[in-house]
């Protein structure tokens, strides 16, 4: 398996093992879900929906970024992120996944959670969780490493149930866990 490919979190472990090892366990089912489809595939959604498998990764691809490299670690946006004006096109990963082969969609996904396993893995290193990101709400107030790290397996798991409809649609996966033998 992958550096990335963690099956749960610790059965007894410490809160960052716990917290990092909950938030493993999202990215891999996510993966999972996504993995072995078309770029066509990749574009189909449910009929009530604009929602597509794409649109998913590609934003879970920006949030990983967004949260990591900018919030946490304090880091300037890089492209595909840095030159879209996200004020006058809040949407614009989701709609421009349809422009986006399946290799490089997953690939703009894997590279943020490779930075972003990364920036956690300094961080932890340096002070854990309980560290404060570099970025601030406009109040003055600065969130903690833990809180990102949950905002973001709450974030997985909310769009690996979107996930699930989907891909149950279009080939029947169904499950909540991967094979032990899968990786990404």
């Amino acid at each position: 398996m992958s550096q990335f490919s963690i099956p749960e979190p610790p059965i007894s472990g410490s809160e960052e093992d716990s917290l990092v090892g909950s938030l493993d366990r999202q990215r891999r089912i996510f993966a999972w879900k996504s993995s072995d489809l078309t770029s066509a595939q990749l574009r189909m959604g449910i009929e009530s929906s604009s929602i597509t498998i794409g649109g998913l990764i590609k934003h879970l691809a920006l949030v990983e970024h967004e949260y990591f490299r900018v919030r946490i670690a304090g880091k300037p946006p890089r492209e595909p992120w840095s030159s879209i004006d996200f004020e006058l096109n809040p949407t614009w990963e989701w709609h421009s996944a349809a422009n986006n082969s399946a290799n490089e969609l997953l690939e703009i996904w894997h590279d943020a959670v490779k930075e972003s396993r990364e920036i956690l893995s300094e961080v932890c290193k340096k002070g854990g969780v309980e560290s404060l990101a570099k970025w601030s709400y406009q109040d003055g107030r600065t969130p903690s490493v833990r809180r990102f790290l949950f905002d973001l397996i709450e974030e997985y798991a909310r769009h690996n149930g979107q996930l699930d409809l989907i891909r149950e649609m279009i080939d029947g996966r169904v499950g909540e866990d991967p094979p032990l033998e899968f990786s990404f």
